[in-house]
């Protein structure tokens, strides 16, 4: 009989509650003004789960406290040195270590299923429904552990953002999809290692597959599916660990990864099946198209030229990019706009889901610049504005900018909704150098329109200058 029917009900009760923190976490996460009090639902419904999960199981508590220690102290010691640009790297390096978790919990089970109480006494093989939870959890989590392996080198530079097109990679990965349902299927009725340690090599090579092929400015996409992914893995093996609190949370993370996955496919004009399919990024090998350099003329402005020309202006709407998360700017960028309203213009700051390389990452760095949040508008909310604006400030925000999107079919990020700063009187676009392209590898036409100044060096140099301009 499974343990989970043995449950006592103080213990159902705790996780019930655990449960439900985990559901004020995800609604307190929802906004940047209660992210804090989500966090703090979310913390201590985790303690709750994790405290009555090992007072049910009172055994190797000895290993299990120096386990924690061990990775309590590392992820201590990650959270003290990671720099926020490298925040979505480290999303996705801790994703696959929750879907190597699951791969492990699963290959435990399998080996020594009388401990994990899933084995029929009576046929000594495991428990059917048991091997549908593993089949499941094994797969799910090796496809997002070796998934999120290789986000994390396209992230951290270690492998190309372009996307890598194998020839015949959909019938490839149809063909192996297929084949691991069908093993999954089998395995009901053969509970031999072969087709568990099948599955699992499978999944980890279709893992690999679907996420080669997506490039650079799909990534924040890949990272909330991966998201999605880690949690239904945790799910298939909170139901073979008996685990209620597992359950609860791994369908709570899924789910609302899938619906944020699908937000962002909507917000870039993407079809949510086909991320779910991998290699969405194109086929066409429209980035090198698009991103080819033409020498064409366009102005240089300086920081006493943007400080005049904001410092004139009754509405400056700032668009941040991942240019601002590297070079640190946000909290010299919400200096320069508190001058700005000091002087009597209008300050809003206008965030593209899909800026920087994870969801709300531009939220964020505003947030920990303590930007106000009813000065920061998402796209739908503000794209009107840009035709009214005296200014669009534009620092480290490319593809989300690029009139591409909306004109040129052989651009990969065709389609995708952008901010329509080149609507504004005047454009100011930060950006290191003319010499490189966005992270879609596709050039600008906003750098070379005529209401359109560059301002180019490092951004957070380049707004420290406008500050001490404004100043002066």
């Amino acid at each position: 009989m499974h343990e989970l029917a043995a449950t006592p009900a103080w213990a159902s009760l705790a996780y019930l509650i655990s449960g439900v923190l985990f559901i004020l976490a995800l609604r307190g996460l929802s906004s940047p003004a209660s992210s804090r009090r989500g966090n703090r639902f979310g913390m201590i419904g985790m303690l709750i789960a994790v405290a009555t999960t090992l007072i049910l199981h009172g055994t190797g508590l000895v290993e299990i406290a120096i386990a924690i220690a061990i990775g309590g102290a590392i992820g201590y010691i990650i959270a003290q040195r990671i720099a926020m640009t490298a925040m979505p790297q480290l999303v996705a390096a801790f994703h696959s270590l929750v879907g190597l978790a699951a791969v492990l919990v699963a290959g435990a089970a399998f080996l020594n299923p009388g401990a994990f109480g899933i084995l029929d006494l009576v046929t000594g093989h495991i428990h059917q429904i048991s091997r549908i939870e593993m089949g499941l959890g094994v797969a799910i989590g090796a496809i997002t552990f070796s998934g999120s392996v290789i986000a994390f080198l396209k992230l951290n530079g270690n492998m190309s953002g372009a996307p890598i097109m194998l020839p015949g990679r959909h019938v490839i990965n149809l063909g192996m999809l297929a084949a691991i349902i069908g093993l999954i299927g089998y395995f009901l009725t053969d509970d031999a290692q072969w087709v568990f340690f099948t599955i699992t090599a499978l999944s980890f090579v279709i893992g690999f597959l679907l996420i080669i092929p997506i490039g650079g400015a799909d990534m924040p996409v890949v990272v909330s599916m991966l998201n999605s992914y880690s949690g239904w893995a945790a799910a298939a093996m909170g139901f073979t660990l008996h685990n209620t609190a597992m359950i609860v949370t791994g369908a709570l993370v899924g789910s609302s990864g899938a619906i944020l996955s699908y937000i962002m496919c909507k917000a870039m004009n993407r079809s949510f099946i086909s991320v779910i399919a991998g290699g969405f990024g194109g086929d066409s090998g429209g980035a090198t198209a698009g991103g080819q350099k033409v020498d064409r003329p366009w102005k240089r402005g300086s920081a006493e030229d943007a400080a005049f020309l904001m410092g004139q202006a009754e509405q400056v709407i700032i668009v941040p990019g991942y240019g601002m998360a590297v070079s640190q700017a946000q909290h010299v960028l919400r200096e320069m706009g508190d001058l700005l309203k000091e002087a009597g213009v209008r300050v809003k700051y206008a965030i593209h889901p899909v800026a920087g390389r994870m969801p709300g990452h531009m939220n964020v760095l505003l947030a920990e610049a303590n930007v106000p949040y009813d000065e920061v508008f998402e796209l739908e909310d503000i794209n009107s504005e840009f035709s009214q604006t005296d200014v669009a400030f534009v620092i480290g925000a490319n593809d989300v900018t690029n009139p591409a999107a909306k004109t040129d079919k052989s651009s990969p990020i065709y389609g995708m909704p952008i901010l329509d700063v080149e609507k504004a009187k005047t454009v100011l676009f930060v950006k290191r150098s003319m010499g490189g392209v966005g992270y879609a590898g596709v050039d600008n036409d906003v750098f070379y329109m005529d209401n359109t100044m560059m301002l180019l060096g490092d951004a957070k140099k380049m707004v420290e200058e406008i500050v001490k301009a404004i100043n002066h």
